[in-house]
Order: structure tokens, then C-alpha cells, then sequence
């Protein structure tokens, strides 16, 4: 149209050519009109991708499964039990801490051993307090908030006890060596339980930092239903983040012996983290401040995203600060705060690496599509991505911002959705083995569980030694350990079922926190809260 345009103009008169002229503007400028018009509506917040405050219709078979992750951490607790719905488990650990005059008796063993290891044991309670935070609606819609509340309360209390002064905090309950030494229930354990501990002389600033964040997002999910202790669990936050910024050191590198089960890699990240959480407890930008400008140049890797897990709080970080970006405060400016546009865009360069489609997807995952990053607990990588994608679809819906941009091509919140989605079917059997790996849900899933009281029969009197004979046992564990989220299959995508074979059979309390944390967003659909206060 405008090139016909054009040589009529050249043809006519000196009036002509101005009035051709003219609707060549005209036209060009209709068409520029109608461009952005079209971009303006795709871009638009169309009313299709709000979504109600209440909760939608339940997904059946992510309520169940909801329902048993939740059972594990029942099977996990030490101490004096309460309600104990698990008929093979029975007291455990009464004793830990009283070499110091603490009671440490509570907490949760960390796997198919008998330890507590404190830095993954907080990092349970901060993923699991974040996800009653985002989607406590959801759990109470399917009976499982209090269970979750309970789950939590009995982790905070052992942190609680485990902060005995500002400046000290008992990070491990146990030996490892002498643990797996023996095979033997808790309920009748016999080795010693020593204790180590973090202070001035020996820093652990991820530990103490991942252990602030546990306390602060804890005292958000108390602040309504138990106040006092939501207060005692932010002061401990408060001093426990001051500990551990003003005495920086690994404590893999201050304690070498924590280096062979829980290595960490570094603590700038942990020290992100743990500040986010506390601005999300106080509203004191002072913490804001410190995880932004002061200290995200030197610990956030803007630009380079990493793998969500126990010791790497990177990726999450982004998404906890970009909620803010997308709902906003009364006191920051996304506009005008560059680090806070800097964690955005590293957030979503992480979301565009895992849709499959994506130009950036990245290369990390087996041929069916599971996340699949290192052969050791494997699915840790792929539940933990799974919540944060479903998370960022949901700060999508709630804030209206239909389109995530990936390097040329753009998705919508329901992308980000269905990839959460197909990671947890993945878990749940729609994989080559056509198994579970959630261990009571549906028809088949690992019977050779890695643990010691699901191997053992409850009324066995065994000791240190004569317990392998159950470890080494031809049968399957004669106690289901419901609700157990193993390891998960090879890069090949095969699974041995060999109580031995701890690199795929082992489940964790962490791995329970974050497939809680994704089924409670998946279970049905509804807004996330605004604001945590």
C-alpha cells in the first residue's frame, strides 16, 4: 500500500503529491497505530489471568499426595512424641543436649540416618514456613495446615534451644562416623551423641544465617496464631543474622569434619537470604539495604543463575526480593531501585532456563523432562525449581503481568505452571519406570527405602552391629516410611530399588519441605498474599 502510494505522488500534480503524501502519513501512522495496539493488547492484563483470593477447585491426586509428604515428617521427629500417628515410632533422643544442660530432644533426624544436622534442618524450616506463607489457603483447603504448623513448631523449638546466647548455636546433634557405624532404630539407639556448636572462635555464617532465616519467615507464619512466640523466634533471627554478618566464616571451614555430609559452599548467599527474610519479618530497610545495594554486588551472581538447594540460596533469594518488585511497598521504588531490577531480571533468566521451549533452556535435564542436575538426591534440583516456577507464575497472576520475555519468544504464567506440573507427575509415576518416588502413593514406588527405622521391624531388639542383618535383608521394609520423597532415577532415568543404594533411596526432611511447599501451589489455584504481615 505505501509503495503504490508513493509513485502516485510522483505522477501528480504539486497539490496531489501533498495529498498523497498526506495519506501515506496517515496510512503509515495506522498502521503503526494498529501494531501497538496488538502489542499492547498481548502485553495487556487481560481479566483471563486474574485470579481469585480463594482457593479453586482441589486437585485430587496433589491432595494426596500433599496428605503423605506431610506423614514424613511424623516419621522424622526426635523427642518425646505427641499424637504420634506413626505406629512404629515411639520416643527417640531424649537425652540429646543435656551434656551442655540444653534440651535438644525435638527436631527431625535429617534422613535414613539418625543425625541433626542443623544447616539443612533450617533450611526445612524456612521452605517449609515459605510455603505456609504463600500458600497456607491451599493447605488449610485440604485439612493440612495445622499438620504443617505442628511440623514446623517442632523444628523451632529445637532451634530455639539450639541458640543458647547471641553469639553460639548448636549446629549438629550426633557423629556421622559412629552413626553409621550401627543400623539400629532411634528408638533404641546406643551410640554417643556428641554436640557441635558455631561461635566467636569458630564462625558458621551459613549456618547461623540459614538458621535466622528458618526463625524469621517462622515468626511470620506465628505472627497471628502465637505472638509471643513469633516474637521470640524474630529475636532470635535478629541476633542470630548479627552473628553471623559480624563473625564471617565457613563453617566447613571453621569445623572440616561437617565437609563430608554437608559441605557448604559459601555464605554470601546465605546471608542474602537470611536478610530478605528478616525485611520481610520487620519492614526495617536496614535489611532490605544490606541485600541489596551494600551487599548484592559482591553476593547475588546478578546475571548467573544457580541450582536451589540446601546450600545454594541464590535462586530463591531472586524470587523472594522479585515478589516484592511485583507487588510492591510503600518505601521502595522497583523503578528506581537497579539492584532490585537486577535480582528480577536474574530471576527470570532462571525461569526462562527451565521451560523446555525456551531459547535458553537449559541442557540439565534427562530425556523425559525432569530437572537433573547431580546423581545424588537428584530430585532435590527438580521439586526445588518446580516451587519457584510455580511461585513466579503465581506473583504473575496475582500482580496481572502476563508475559514473562525469553530472549525473543514470550510465555505466560500457565507455562511456567505446566512445568511445575510436569516435574511433579514425573515424581509421582509418569516416568519411563512407571514408578512413584513419593513412597506410599499409588500402586508402585521403592520398597527398599535407605532407612533405618522403616527397615526394622518395631518389636526387633537389636544393637549397634546385629542391626545390619536388616539393612542387608532380601525383604522389603516391613515399615512403610509414608510420604518419603527418595532420591530419584538416574540421568538414564533407571532406578535401583536397593536399600543399599543410599545415592537414590535415601529421603531427606529437605526434599519433604520443598514437595510440600510445590504440591500446597499446585493443589488448587488461588491468588498469593500481597504481603506476609
Amino acid at each position: 500500500m505505501e509503495e503504490r502510494a508513493e509513485k502516485a505522488a510522483q505522477k501528480g500534480s504539486k497539490t496531489e503529491r501533498w495529498c498523497w503524501r498526506l495519506i501515506l502519513l496517515v496510512t503509515v501512522s495506522l498502521v503503526a497505530t494498529m501494531a501497538a495496539l496488538t502489542l499492547l493488547k498481548y502485553f495487556k492484563h487481560s481479566n483471563s489471568s486474574r485470579v481469585s483470593g480463594r482457593p479453586g477447585p482441589v486437585v485430587q491426586k496433589y491432595s494426596e499426595a500433599l496428605q503423605l509428604s506431610m506423614q514424613f515428617f511424623d516419621i522424622q521427629k526426635s523427642g518425646k512424641l505427641v499424637d504420634n500417628p506413626i505406629p512404629w515410632r515411639g520416643d527417640s533422643g531424649l537425652q540429646d543436649g543435656s551434656e551442655e544442660d540444653l534440651d535438644l530432644s525435638k527436631g527431625l533426624y535429617d534422613a535414613g540416618d539418625l543425625i541433626k544436622f542443623g544447616f539443612p534442618m533450617a533450611f526445612t524450616a524456612t521452605v517449609l514456613s515459605w510455603g505456609i506463607l504463600e500458600y497456607g489457603d491451599q493447605m488449610k483447603a485440604v485439612k493440612q495446615l495445622d499438620h504443617a504448623h505442628d511440623s514446623l513448631k517442632w523444628i523451632t523449638d529445637y532451634l530455639i534451644n539450639a541458640h543458647p546466647s547471641p553469639n553460639e548455636l548448636y549446629i549438629q546433634v550426633g557423629d556421622p562416623d559412629l552413626d553409621h557405624k550401627c543400623w539400629q532404630r532411634p528408638e533404641v539407639m546406643t551410640e554417643e551423641r556428641p554436640l557441635i556448636q558455631i561461635n566467636t572462635s569458630f564462625p558458621g555464617t551459613d549456618v547461623a544465617a540459614e538458621t535466622a532465616a528458618a526463625m524469621a519467615s517462622a515468626s511470620l507464619v506465628f505472627r497471628k496464631i502465637n505472638s509471643s512466640y513469633s516474637k521470640l523466634l524474630l529475636m532470635h533471627a535478629q541476633q542470630l543474622f548479627a552473628f553471623a554478618d559480624t563473625y564471617r566464616g565457613s563453617y566447613s571451614v571453621s569445623i572440616p569434619q561437617v565437609q563430608i555430609y554437608y559441605n557448604s559452599t559459601g555464605y554470601g548467599d546465605e546471608l542474602l537470604w537470611a536478610a530478605t527474610w528478616l525485611y520481610h519479618a520487620t519492614g526495617d530497610l536496614t535489611y532490605f539495604k544490606y541485600a541489596t545495594e551494600q551487599n548484592g554486588p559482591a553476593f547475588a551472581n546478578w546475571g548467573s543463575p544457580s541450582w536451589f538447594s540446601w546450600d545454594d540460596k541464590h535462586a530463591a533469594t531472586q524470587v523472594l526480593l522479585s515478589r516484592i518488585s511485583f507487588f510492591g511497598t510503600k518505601d521502595i521504588s522497583f523503578a528506581e531501585n537497579m539492584d532490585l531490577q537486577k535480582y528480577r531480571e536474574t530471576a527470570e533468566v532462571f525461569m526462562c532456563g527451565l521451560l523446555p521451549d525456551s531459547p535458553t533452556a537449559t541442557s540439565s535435564r534427562t530425556a523425559s523432562g525432569l530437572i537433573w542436575v547431580i546423581k545424588w538426591n537428584c530430585l532435590q534440583h527438580a521439586v526445588a525449581s518446580a516451587f519457584l516456577a510455580v511461585l513466579y507464575s503465581d506473583y504473575m497472576l496475582t500482580s496481572q503481568t502476563e508475559v514473562l520475555y525469553c530472549d525473543g519468544k514470550f510465555y505466560k504464567p500457565t507455562d511456567l505452571r505446566n512445568f511445575a506440573i510436569s516435574q511433579v507427575d514425573y515424581v509421582l509415576g509418569e516416568n519411563p519406570m512407571a514408578m512413584s518416588y513419593l513412597v506410599g502413593y499409588g500402586s508402585k514406588y521403592p520398597q527398599y527405602v535407605h532407612h533405618r527405622g522403616s527397615s526394622i521391624p518395631a518389636d526387633a531388639h537389636t544393637g549397634c552391629q546385629d542391626g545390619f542383618k536388616w539393612l542387608n535383608s532380601s525383604n522389603p521394609n516391613p515399615n512403610v516410611a509414608v510420604g518419603a520423597l527418595v532420591g530419584g532415577p538416574f540421568l538414564n532415568e533407571t532406578y535401583i530399588d536397593n536399600r543399599n543404594n543410599s545415592m537414590q533411596g535415601e529421603p531427606s526432611t529437605y526434599n519433604s519441605a520443598l514437595i510440600v511447599a510445590l504440591l500446597s501451589g499446585l493443589v488448587t489455584s488461588s491468588s498469593v498474599p500481597k504481603t506476609f504481615s
